[in-house]
């Protein structure tokens, strides 16, 4: 008899592994194919005795592959990870594989692994340049936890952008495997996966580093995750997904850019990937590098409570200065003239200094972080707007396809001839997307050389790294962008970054706005000056004098992340305390805030003695996506401890009460989340 973790979706109420036979025992993690219903699935052969009720025959497995076992510390991150965001142990654990693994049969298995390569002879890494102070102090700091000279704790790279960060993480893991140690590095965002495997692979060699994310084709992840999971890839680059890899000599952890929220899960369990690889680390003995020129306020509290260390970048690579920081006020500007005269998007001011960049032979970034041609179309006769039918949002105006397009739900149609409304044929767009911006661009600046970088404009394959490979070999004077253009990017030739319309975040309902905003601007500054040329940073804002711009002109992250947390601990918010935020969507309007309340009632009363405060549900701040509405509640508790227990025994009640709320499409439970 065997206990087998098989995928078995939330709302079954069934996350503990199933018991079936077989006719000879099998070690812990290995892959198995088992019966589940109707259907044949995956299934990882896990820890523990069976106790089946007597009386009940349990089904035999149908097969068992060909494969090394998943091994005994990739199980315990399952386990830990399944308990922390509770959610089933086969769902996690099954979402951590390649999809196609389970469509293989034997025969097409051995096929594969026969296409791999054999073992590699370990070769000297290609040589880097020499390290700055700062940088050799990480790189000593994280040899002597891989040696066991010290006890290993998480070691937070906090450098300025431009300052050498990825050069420490190149010289750590080429300590890590000159001790047969694999590294897994994880990055944000897809989009960040090339130019840091160009860089890995040009130290190493290609044949040493693998890739894991979902921009990859099934075959390509299948391949990649074999790789890793037999040993024979060294090196393992990818987003969040990656942190749950089967990596059997697994000695470092490198997180880049470990403040970004792309990190955490927005749906299926809602993980953490930094945090997984801290446990992961923690649990395996060995050191996890979080890097970031903005860290996470909770990353900046460990560093100060001691139970991260701390290394300091504070010098960017060949001495270049930071970008100058200019605020400009979009008040003290002259109003447009003109009835119905609309402000142009760039100030008189600013599009001048891009003119002397252009004529400079010099690049300038545009960070717009709305794409689209405009968020709505109006029309002025009978105050229509361009609402979705499915959603508590609008439907943002493409020009490029004339097509209207809800972001949330996806429900697209043509751009109407007339108001639907009332038949006026004057339908004009309001506000302003990446794509009008660009066709703005093209009349104020008719001699540039434009390109935009946005979720349309590098939805085809290759697009992108076509469109940085433009701007790399200075074909691009301006390149227009969302926040995809802030993060990461080396462009050697940009020498001015300005950010237009940042202000709403500094109104949102969101405690963590501020946080964000400020990384993002920070990242997006850190594009200019990276060849040691003088750069600006132009922010148009209607509020010059908020102290977060104050504390980015100065670039002063201490004085930011010191008063952020002044705030935070004073009103009880993280990382001075800790929540988890139940959802819940339903076709009916209120089906899903009457099952938030007795959930409520429910938590109270299984935990009436624990210091957790339990809010009242509210709408989500979109209410309606695709037909359905979404309420929200928060469970606050000082203490991790208490928080896990009362999670613990509420889930079983929830999947009652799921049942006892007739239109409740689904439910799901959010340890620490990060959108509130």
């Amino acid at each position: 008899m065997l206990k087998v973790a098989v995928p078995t979706p939330q709302h079954s109420g069934l996350g503990a592994p199933l018991d079936y036979r077989h006719h000879q025992a099998l070690p812990p993690g290995s892959l198995v194919r088992v019966p589940l219903g109707k259907r044949q699935v995956l299934g990882v052969v896990w820890d523990g005795e069976p106790d089946p009720d007597p009386g009940v025959e349990l089904k035999p497995l149908a097969g068992v592959l060909n494969l090394p076992p998943l091994d005994a510390g990739w199980r315990a991150l399952v386990r830990f990870a399944a308990a922390y965001y509770q959610r089933g142990l086969g769902e996690l654990a099954l979402a951590a594989l390649p999809p196609t693994l389970a469509q293989l049969d034997d025969t097409q298995l051995a096929r594969r692994l026969k296409r791999q390569p054999g073992a590699l002879e370990a070769a000297a890494p290609g040589a880097g340049p020499a390290l700055q102070a700062g940088q050799q102090a990480a790189v000593d700091l994280l040899s002597a936890q891989l040696r066991g000279e010290v006890p290993p704790q998480p070691v937070l790279l906090w450098g300025l952008t431009g300052s050498g960060k990825t050069e420490v993480y190149l010289h750590a893991a080429a300590q890590a495997l000159a001790l047969g140690r694999q590294v897994l590095v994880l990055v944000p965002e897809i989009n960040l996966t090339p130019q840091l495997q160009a860089r890995f692979a040009a130290r190493f060699g290609q044949e040493r580093v693998a890739c894991l994310h979902s921009g990859l084709t099934p075959p390509q992840r299948l391949r990649d995750w074999l790789r890793a999971h037999s040993g024979q890839a060294d090196l393992v680059l990818g987003t969040r997904l990656a942190v749950m890899a089967s990596l059997p000599r697994l000695g470092l952890i490198v997180v880049d850019e470990e403040h970004d929220p792309s990190f955490k899960a927005q749906d299926g369990a809602r993980q953490s990937a930094r945090d997984l690889a801290v446990w992961r680390a923690a649990h395996g003995r060995f050191p996890v590098l979080l890097g970031s020129a903005t860290p996470s306020l909770e990353s900046w509290h460990n560093a100060q409570t001691g139970r991260y260390r701390r290394v300091d970048l504070t010098e960017r690579i060949g001495a270049a200065p930071l970008p100058t920081v200019r605020l400009l006020d979009l008040a003290s500007l002259p109003p447009p003239k003109g009835p119905g005269a609309t402000p142009p998007p760039l100030a008189a001011p600013l599009l001048q200094a891009i003119e002397q960049r252009i004529a400079r032979g010099e690049q300038s970034l545009l960070l717009l972080n709305r794409r689209g041609y405009a968020p709505v179309l109006h029309c002025g006769q009978c105050s229509w707007r361009s609402g979705c039918p499915h959603c508590s949002a609008w439907r943002v105006f493409h020009k490029s396809d004339r097509t209207l397009r809800c972001h949330h739900c996806g429900f697209t149609e043509r751009v109407p001839s007339a108001c639907p409304d009332c038949g006026n044929q004057d339908i004009a767009p309001i506000g302003r997307g990446t794509e009008r911006l660009e066709e703005q661009l093209e009349h104020l600046l008719p001699h540039a050389r434009l390109a935009r970088l946005d979720a349309d404009s590098t939805a085809k394959a290759g697009s992108l790294e076509a469109q940085l490979a433009r701007v790399h070999a200075g074909e691009v004077d301006v390149l227009v962008g969302t926040q995809m253009i802030a993060k990461g990017h080396d462009f050697r030739n940009v020498t001015l970054v300005a950010a237009l319309n940042p202000d709403n975040l500094l109104y949102s309902s969101d405690f963590r706005a501020p946080e964000r905003l400020f990384a993002l601007l920070m990242q997006a500054g850190g594009r200019a000056g990276r060849a040691g040329h003088a750069a600006e940073m132009w922010v148009q804002t209607h509020q010059p004098r908020h102290p977060l711009y104050q504390a980015l002109q100065k670039h002063d992250f201490v004085a930011f992340a010191t008063s952020q947390l002044e705030e935070r601990q004073l009103a009880g918010l993280p990382p001075f305390a800790h929540l988890a935020l139940l959802r819940a969507d339903s076709r009916e309007e209120f089906v899903a805030r009457d099952f938030l309340q007795a959930a409520a009632e429910a938590g109270r009363m299984l935990a009436p003695d624990a210091d957790l405060f339990w809010y009242p549900p509210v709408p989500h701040p979109v209410p309606k996506v695709a037909n359905q509405w979404r309420w929200q509640m928060l469970v606050e508790s000082p203490q991790r401890a208490p928080l896990q227990r009362a999670l613990a025994a509420w889930v079983p009640e929830l999947h009652a009460l799921k049942r006892q709320h007739k239109g409740l499409t689904r439910w799901a439970i959010d340890v620490d989340p990060l959108a509130i």
